[in-house]
């Protein structure tokens, strides 16, 4: 009798933790869904489109939902109003389409004061179907949505931060070299983290990466951000982006792991 209600006690106990485990939300990476907008699309379209990259896998909210990491854009910023009311006043002789746009392709140019240089260029992990559509987005947040279909047609200019990224998915990245340097120059990687004597002490530095992870650790971390935060960093946590799982080919993600364990 005492076996069975120590069996019995187990199957309880396993079945209890089972359910438990089952109802937590489990956590994944969310890939912004591709979108094929035509020429006669309407600016409601592209605003709800823009508002659902916006508040889910564009990660847009990660630093601008706060207004700590970055200017809160959905809300009134120094008594200048809403995104969409103050963006045309950003940058003499630029109309608000084109400050927002030219800021999510080349971000470097615009960088408000009080902030620092983190964002990284939109068009490693978005189409430009997309970006369009959180600029009209944007745009409506207190102000006229101007942008059409014949945006979307446009092929984004040759910025200053050297030209049209790579396009977003499968491995794209660096142009599938599997080069460690051009995978971390690609991946925007030094715009938070310090590698030699490039980089921003945002996030972990990359030198010693090796001593303080080993290769299993580093590649978790990469696939999945949200997987644990180095100490004096929880602030942070939220910055890297979710999606070099699908931006990096299995080749490259290894070179890149293998590359970052080796710093020690």
């Amino acid at each position: 009798m005492t076996n069975l209600k120590v069996v019995a006690l187990v199957i309880g106990l396993l079945a209890f933790y089972t359910l438990i485990a089952n109802a937590i939300p489990q956590v994944q990476s969310e890939v912004p869904q591709e979108l094929s907008f035509t020429g006669s699309v309407s600016a409601e379209e592209l605003v709800a489109a823009g508002d659902q990259l916006y508040q889910g896998a564009g990660g847009c909210t990660a630093c601008h939902g706060l207004g700590t990491r970055a200017p809160n854009l959905l809300a009134d910023e120094a008594g200048t109003g809403l995104i969409g009311a103050r963006c045309a006043n950003r940058v003499a002789g630029e109309d608000c389409k084109k400050y927002l746009h030219e800021s999510m392709i080349n971000p470097a140019a615009f960088v408000v004061a009080g902030y620092q240089p983190i964002m990284p260029d939109l068009r490693r992990t978005l189409s430009d179907q997309q970006i369009w559509a959180l600029v009209a987005y944007l745009q409506s947040q207190g102000g006229e949505v101007t942008v059409t279909g014949a945006d979307l047609a446009t092929a984004p200019p040759a910025g200053g931060s050297g030209g049209a990224a790579p396009a977003a998915g499968g491995g794209a990245l660096a142009g599938g070299s599997t080069d460690p340097n051009e995978l971390i120059a690609a991946a925007g990687c030094t715009a938070c983290h310090k590698l030699g004597d490039q980089g921003n002490a945002i996030g972990p530095p990359l030198d010693g990466l090796g001593a303080r992870r080993n290769a299993e650790s580093i590649r978790r971390k990469i696939l999945n951000p949200r997987s644990d935060t180095t100490r004096g960093f929880e602030a942070m946590a939220m910055i890297m982006p979710p999606t070099f799982g699908q931006q990096f080919n299995a080749a490259q993600l290894e070179a890149l792991v293998q590359f970052l364990a080796s710093r020690r």
